[in-house]
């Protein structure tokens, strides 16, 4: 089967242009699968039938795997199968009566703005770390980017004296602005403190770690948990947390779900319409509390 999963790995770099984490992700998924097969005394993908796909799967939900991660992994074999008998390896798509589990949808978690306003005072100007921790997290606040977005940002991807930038993937770009605060952090980043970190003075990247390097997601990952325990931050904060707060204080502040969806970079407009949601159950509450005959 690695093969047939590698095949399918490489349509995907070079036909689908997908990242190198979605790669890495449906890899990881198969892999897995195939490891299952083998044990069971499967090794060829075109004896694979839609019972002992059936069979994986009550494994995986057997085995306490969350309902988030049977749908993505049933996800990466629809797409594999999908795709092998597009290219004639199988004789049918075995994986096309696989459905995935019903997820309860969970309100994402979100910041205040005065739990927003103490994370981004954290980072000082008495380092070149601070000065480029500041900009990151007043960019990735300002945008609701995504981290891989964020620290695959070239320098040529933004436009100080306009405040925008350019976020590129793998089918479109869009153009986010960026307010007052961010334009100011990431202008002393760029004009102090890039190159004095920076190793490969011709790189175009935008953010690098204290080696000189790009920014890696592990490492933006420690940084903001670190910035969130020093501002006192009780709940459990993620790069996406801003991304969510972000959302949720425009819609909140009368932005339209259109523009939101078009910054966030969402295909489906359903899936911004969480932060309505999230603004009506706030407005429902606060009614509730203080209303004389709630």
């Amino acid at each position: 089967m690695e093969k047939e999963i590698q095949g399918f790995i490489t349509y995907l770099h070079n036909v689908k242009k997908t990242s190198a984490n979605t790669e890495m992700s449906y890899k990881r998924d198969l892999n897995k699968l195939a490891q299952y097969f083998e044990k069971q005394g499967i090794t060829e993908i075109r004896k694979v039938s839609g019972t002992h796909l059936q069979s994986y799967i009550l494994y995986l939900e057997k085995n306490g795997f969350a309902a988030a991660t049977v749908s993505r992994n049933i996800a990466s074999i629809k797409a594999l199968f999908h795709f092998l008998f597009k290219e004639g390896m199988v004789a049918e798509d075995v994986s096309e009566n696989l459905k995935a589990p019903k997820i309860e949808k969970k309100m994402p978690e979100i910041l205040t703005t005065d739990e927003v306003n103490r994370l981004l005072d954290q980072p000082g100007n008495h380092s070149p770390k601070e000065i480029r921790d500041r900009a990151m997290l007043e960019l990735l606040y300002a945008t609701g980017i995504r981290v891989s977005e964020l620290i695959n940002l070239k320098v040529s991807d933004v436009n100080l004296q306009v405040g925008y930038i350019i976020c590129k993937d793998a089918h479109k770009e869009r153009v986010i602005p960026f307010g007052a605060p961010a334009k100011r952090a990431l202008t002393e980043y760029i004009k102090t403190t890039r190159d004095v970190l920076l190793e490969d003075k011709t790189s175009d990247v935008l953010f690098c770690n204290c080696s000189g390097q790009p920014m890696s997601r592990q490492g933006f990952w420690k940084l903001i948990k670190h910035y969130a325990k020093k501002a006192g931050i009780t709940s459990d904060i993620t790069p996406h947390t801003l991304r969510h707060s972000f959302a949720a204080h425009l819609v909140e502040n009368g932005a339209d779900l259109r523009s939101v969806q078009e910054m966030l970079g969402h295909s489906d407009i359903s899936t911004t319409q969480i932060y309505a949601n999230m603004t009506q159950n706030k407005i429902r509450e606060v009614y509730a509390k203080n209303f004389p005959r709630g």
